[in-house]
């Protein structure tokens, strides 16, 4: 079978449903001899219109599709394919793709679409005779031609009805193509209306193109304007990519960043845990400290009240040893006075005063003794002289250490302590400003 780059266009049709008559094959040869070309000659009918993928098959005699052909040739497109006359073309086989049996073969014209449009009488492929010569046949070949040629007879009489069908087909499209030529009366006067239509229409269009055309003007204008406005962009742009280098640079550097930071988050890590547990422990100690808290609270209370208490009579002994300083200062004028007259009297007397014995004074246990060196004793040996007043109790920052007097109220002291001291913002928990790292150690503690 011809091998060939494009394989034709077949169908699975049944031959019921073919049109044989439309393409006729003319001087179709019983016999052919092998090893030579042969030429195909067959005519167009007049309502039949070739196409370009048609094309012209040798099928075995009993072939039942188009999809059994042996070989095939593209046929060639007529010259005038509008003429209504019929058209007289031929189409020429190599021997290199004939068969090369004896069996009976027939052309076959099928369109594009693999419908069979005509076919020839069979024929045989058999060497040519130069002489007369007997051909002696037996019995068994004799039958096998009678059963063959039987077979051949049949399949006349199938062609013989299917020429008939194909005839009342003809007839059918004959009657058609007649409402096809009223319908197409009919479409003309359509068409002559549609071209009315179709000038008015165009009419209409013309006015709509004029005004298209003025759009396309300002169209234009604003083409160029933003034209400018594409050239301001792209500077922009230009510099905006600039910017954008820049940036780029920037996240590198941040990425290095980034980089030293993981490293210190991993260090971090460890220290949180560290300070987890830390924080851990800080808790349990924070609850203690709670409970101390309450405890210190009350005892506070205790002692804000008994330091209401005492600064009531620290004002009160403020005023009486005031009196007393006076007192003293005044006892003190009259024991000079005393010491004058009695150096006098000693004077008088002939002894010097300096030159007697003196007592040291006794301690607090003991009370104040007569002094010895007086001749008539001192006057004032019966007056006890009043203890001097305590010193006033100190207060002590806890912070700094500075000293504060006892008569300051408890807010000056704590007013004191703000500035020397961190608190925290969570547990109100006091720390000196010289242990910040532990301060803020601490307020972190909170916050995991």
């Amino acid at each position: 079978m011809e091998e060939t780059i494009e394989d034709p266009p077949t169908s699975a049709v049944l031959l019921d449903h073919c049109h044989f008559s439309q393409v006729i094959f003319n001087s179709v040869e019983k016999f052919y001899v092998p090893g030579g070309d042969i030429t195909c000659y067959y005519t167009l009918t007049q309502h039949f219109i070739p196409r370009r993928k048609d094309w012209i098959g040798i099928f075995r005699v009993g072939w039942k599709t188009t999809r059994e052909y042996y070989t095939f040739m593209w046929v060639t497109l007529p010259v005038d394919l509008n003429s209504k006359s019929p058209k007289q073309q031929e189409v020429q086989f190599k021997a290199y793709y004939l068969p090369k049996d004896d069996e009976y073969y027939q052309f076959c014209y099928v369109d594009q679409d693999g419908v069979v449009r005509g076919a020839s009488i069979p024929f045989q492929f058999c060497p040519e005779n130069e002489e007369d010569i007997l051909v002696v046949t037996t019995q068994g070949e004799v039958e096998e031609i009678e059963q063959h040629n039987e077979e051949l007879c049949r399949e006349n009489k199938q062609l013989k009805d299917s020429c008939v069908s194909l005839e009342k087909q003809n007839a059918d499209m004959h009657a058609r193509l007649q409402k096809k030529q009223e319908e197409l009366e009919t479409l003309k006067s359509i068409n002559k209306k549609l071209e009315q239509t179709m000038k008015e229409q165009k009419d209409c269009w013309e006015t709509e193109l004029l005004q298209l055309k003025e759009q396309n003007q300002k169209m234009c204008s604003e083409n160029e304007k933003m034209g400018v406005r594409v050239d301001q962009l792209q500077a922009q742009l230009s510099t905006q990519e600039k910017e954008i280098e820049k940036l780029v640079q920037g996240v590198q550097d941040k990425a290095e960043q980034l980089e030293d930071l993981k490293k210190e988050n991993g260090q971090l890590f460890l220290s949180l845990t560290e300070q987890r547990e830390h924080r851990k422990e800080l808790e349990r100690t924070v609850e203690e400290m709670k409970q101390k808290e309450t405890t210190a609270a009350k005892k506070e209370q205790e002692l804000t009240d008994q330091n209401f208490d005492l600064s009531k009579r620290l004002s009160e002994n403020k005023i009486l040893c005031n009196v007393l300083q006076k007192e003293k200062e005044r006892m003190e004028e009259e024991n000079g006075l005393l010491k004058m007259e009695n150096s006098t009297l000693l004077s008088y007397m002939g002894l010097n005063y300096d030159s007697l014995p003196h007592q040291a004074p006794a301690s607090n246990q003991g009370g104040a003794r007569q002094n010895p060196g007086l001749v008539y004793g001192n006057p004032y040996s019966g007056i006890q002289e009043s203890p001097a007043p305590s010193l006033l109790s100190i207060k002590k920052c806890p912070t700094c250490k500075s000293d504060f007097p006892d008569d300051l109220f408890d807010h000056t002291l704590e007013q004191h302590m703000q500035p020397c001291s961190l608190n925290c913002p969570i547990c109100d928990k006091a720390f000196p400003a010289k242990e910040k790292q532990i301060f803020e150690d601490h307020v972190l503690c909170h916050t995991l």
